[in-house]
């Protein structure tokens, strides 16, 4: 009836964030957002296995937290099995957060074959492969979350970017579609969109002026910490956003009046 309380129970919201003691794979963890998601995971109770191509960074960073290192090429189908394979001896894997994904820059007419290809590999093709494997190791599991980096190039137009783009925006529609697909395996599959943030690859890119001129196209007024972007991917992570998935979210909104 009108007027009746609501006597719905109310959960404990702050044990949702807790990832106590689940196995979380971090694809391309060695460095930026990849390190600070390696963190956000570990500091919430995750148990972290840390995955670069550079062993050096991916051992550091394990060391920071914890957490287990391991070397690997995830564009390849037996690098992405060793790391699921590595990742199941700490437990029943849970959880899978993918950063790899570094753009070619250039422009349109100069790309070639090979540098195409090489985009491919190294935004798509390895997601494709992390989701498959990966998929079917939370799948046993009984479930869990896979978050992706996409990029604000997947959704609007930069130039110089074509093919980063072009394979960011497939990048996302993968994630939405196998989200439907493994979703009656009880696993979520989402995407964090960021756009320009202050990692260390683009700090050694940019000046201080370029950094301010990116800032003023922003709502906010700056571009993001990689801390930032990771506590958005910590957020689809855990159970606080149980009932999210196929989604692609944006931290970075751009102002079109700034």
């Amino acid at each position: 009836m009108a007027g009746d309380s609501d006597a719905s129970a109310v959960p404990d919201y702050l044990a949702r964030l807790r990832l106590d003691r689940r196995v979380f794979a971090v694809l391309g963890g060695g460095n930026g957002i990849g390190r600070q998601a390696c963190h956000a995971l570990a500091q919430a109770g995750a148990r972290v296995l840390c995955v670069d191509r550079d062993a050096a960074r991916a051992k550091a960073v394990a060391d920071e937290i914890g957490g287990t290192p391991f070397d690997a090429d995830v564009t390849r189908r037996a690098g992405v099995e060793r790391v699921f394979e590595e990742a199941g001896k700490l437990g029943p894997v849970r959880g899978v957060v993918d950063i790899v994904g570094m753009p070619h820059l250039g422009p349109f007419l100069d790309l070639d074959d090979a540098r195409w290809q090489s985009q491919l590999d190294l935004v798509l093709t390895h997601a494709f492969l992390a989701l498959q494997v990966g998929g079917r190791a939370l799948a046993a599991a009984g479930g869990g979350s896979m978050v992706f980096v996409g990029s604000m190039s997947g959704v609007t137009k930069i130039p110089g970017q074509v093919a980063y783009g072009t394979a960011k925006a497939a990048l996302h529609q993968l994630v939405a579609a196998a989200a439907n697909e493994l979703g009656p395996s009880g696993i979520r599959v989402n995407a964090v969109a960021p756009g320009f943030a202050r990692t260390p690859r683009l700090n050694a890119m940019l000046g201080e002026a370029q950094w301010e001129a990116i800032g003023r196209l922003t709502a906010l007024g700056r571009a993001a910490d990689p801390s930032e972007i990771a506590a958005v991917i910590l957020f689809l992570a855990c159970e606080l956003s149980s009932h999210v998935t196929g989604q692609v979210l944006s931290p970075t909104a751009a102002s079109p009046g700034r």
